[in-house]
């Protein structure tokens, strides 16, 4: 009689509760593992122009000899960066090789930073933000998801036929205050509206360079209109001060 009823209760609890995210689960192995293909396999070689390599040993040199491994990020950054915007596993083994680490040092760095893009990119990597302050400023980050992927006709997490734009979701990329944004490649593009995220992927995928920041028309961060306080002169130190302290 108590199995029943508990059996019952558990229906009920099941019936009643939800996921907390509607998304399908990506497989672990996506995630943390390699798999060799035409495009990324050991036998595709990868070294660092001339340019990147004296970069990197500038780099290697800000740490002692024997930490090197220390140099591991920013290597791998540069390598990315060299690469078309993706980190290959040849990328990884030349950083391992150029740090005298295991190339597993390297590939946990690589698989764990959301930084490192593990398979290849559209040249312009679009970055959306949809967490809450993006979600809630200006017209909200909904309809700037909505306008890319109408106007380029992919989804999130897809790549264009051209090869020219790849859109991703992301979390907080840190310009809550010019909230709704989005990251193309190192660029950051605030107070976003549908139109004005238009015209930016437009600007780029005719080979233009887009107003980077706000697109409303402030420098930064600054409130939009007049000042409504520390308008006046701030007081000083004979104002507030003790005799002994100014």
């Amino acid at each position: 009689m108590l199995s029943r009823a508990a059996k019952q209760v558990r229906s009920q609890l099941a019936q009643q509760s939800r996921g907390f995210s509607t998304s399908r689960p990506a497989a672990s192995g996506g995630v943390f593992l390699h798999r060799d293909s035409a495009h990324n396999n050991a036998s595709i070689p990868f070294a660092f122009n001339k340019e990147n390599q004296v970069f990197a040993d500038e780099i290697i040199s800000r740490y002692p000899a024997n930490y090197k491994k220390a140099a591991t990020i920013p290597l791998l950054e540069l390598a990315q960066k060299q690469n078309k915007g993706w980190t290959s596993i040849s990328a990884m083994n030349e950083v391992a090789r150029i740090l005298e680490v295991p190339p597993m040092r390297v590939y946990e760095v690589a698989s764990f930073y959301t930084m490192f893009n593990r398979e290849p990119v559209g040249d312009h990597f679009v970055q959306i933000c949809t967490t809450t302050p993006c979600m809630l400023g200006g017209c909200g980050s909904d309809k700037i998801v909505e306008a890319i992927t109408s106007h380029l006709g992919v989804g999130l997490g897809e790549t264009t036929k051209d090869n020219k734009f790849t859109l991703l979701e992301v979390e907080c990329l840190g310009a809550c205050s010019n909230a709704p944004m989005i990251q193309i490649n190192d660029k950051f593009y605030e107070d976003l509206t549908p139109e004005t995220t238009i015209a930016v992927l437009d600007a780029l995928a005719a080979g233009k360079e887009p107003k980077v920041g706000p697109q409303s028309g402030r420098k930064s961060s600054e409130p939009y209109g007049e000042l409504t306080s520390l308008r006046e002169e701030p007081p000083t130190t004979d104002q507030f001060c003790l005799p002994e302290w100014r």
